[in-house]
């Protein structure tokens, strides 16, 4: 009989919520804790040991990943949100969105098979993932980003360009990992959003806006999974995806009309759908 492997998926949260799974794979962190210390959620709080909680104004669920990293002992770790999960066998049956999600016992067998387990890819068709980025937000983000990883990464730099000219991506910043894949992946990428909010800092935004740490790491996550295929460190074979489960429900309607309204009329994105 084969071993079970070890998981742990982290599920960022700001808020009490009643649909966030409860067992021993799931493990809630209360994001951004160091910013609202007269606030607990009864959770694990991303302010313990080695952290970056005061930064979750900035780097979103990147805290939870953060303290993860730093902090889980597990053979494969992953990071998931209080409304967005990995789906699993149930998925679509029923009306309780919460049996939708996946379960210890569906997820360990495939630690056998899989290093990485991944949202599917979300798809803008008529967009770029830079082009998309640019409408909704801010393209200089990106442009200094790039800036970087040319300096502390040249290798990577081609890699990079061929990524954002792309029409779809893994999004979400949501992943499962093996642990060493996961340590690898975020010394990369702290090392890279460090140096980013030297130069950046919150620039004056609104508070929507200036959560970019964690929309630029979205897209520099698919740079980095693409280096990774393209050395041979990751087997693409060795790599499945998963939909989403989203426990809320979505206007699909006015997604639409902001994404459209972004791209054509130039009116970034004022909250998340």
């Amino acid at each position: 009989m084969k071993k079970k492997k070890k998981a742990k998926l982290i599920v960022a949260t700001h808020k009490q919520y009643e649909s966030i799974p409860l067992n021993n794979l799931y493990l809630p962190i209360q994001v951004g804790a160091e910013l609202n210390k007269g606030k607990d959620l009864g959770y694990q709080k991303d302010n313990v040991g080695d952290n970056i909680s005061d930064k979750n104004d900035r780097y979103s669920e990147l805290t939870a990943l953060y303290w993860a990293w730093k902090h889980v002992d597990a053979e494969y770790i992953g990071l998931v949100h209080y409304r967005r999960h990995f789906g699993g066998k149930n998925y679509h049956h029923g009306k309780d969105r919460l049996s939708w999600v996946i379960t210890k016992d569906e997820l360990e067998p495939m630690l056998d098979n899989y290093d990485v387990i991944l949202p599917k890819k979300r798809r803008y068709y008529i967009e770029t993932l830079y082009s998309h980025y640019e409408h909704t937000h801010y393209s200089n983000q990106l442009d200094v980003t790039f800036d970087i990883i040319k300096e502390k990464y040249p290798e990577y730099a081609d890699t990079y360009e061929k990524v954002i000219n792309k029409t779809s991506g893994y999004m979400f910043n949501m992943v499962i990992m093996r642990k060493d894949l996961l340590d690898a992946y975020c010394t990369w990428l702290f090392d890279i959003l460090f140096e980013l909010e030297k130069r950046l800092g919150t620039q004056n935004l609104d508070a929507f806006q200036q959560r970019f740490y964690g929309r630029v790491s979205e897209i520099i996550f698919n740079v980095w999974l693409e280096k990774q295929f393209e050395d041979g460190v990751i087997d693409k074979k060795r790599v499945s995806e998963l939909p989403v489960v989203y426990l809320e429900e979505i206007n699909f309607s006015k997604k639409l009309v902001a994404f459209l309204m972004a791209k054509f009329l130039g009116r970034k994105y004022q909250h998340s759908f």
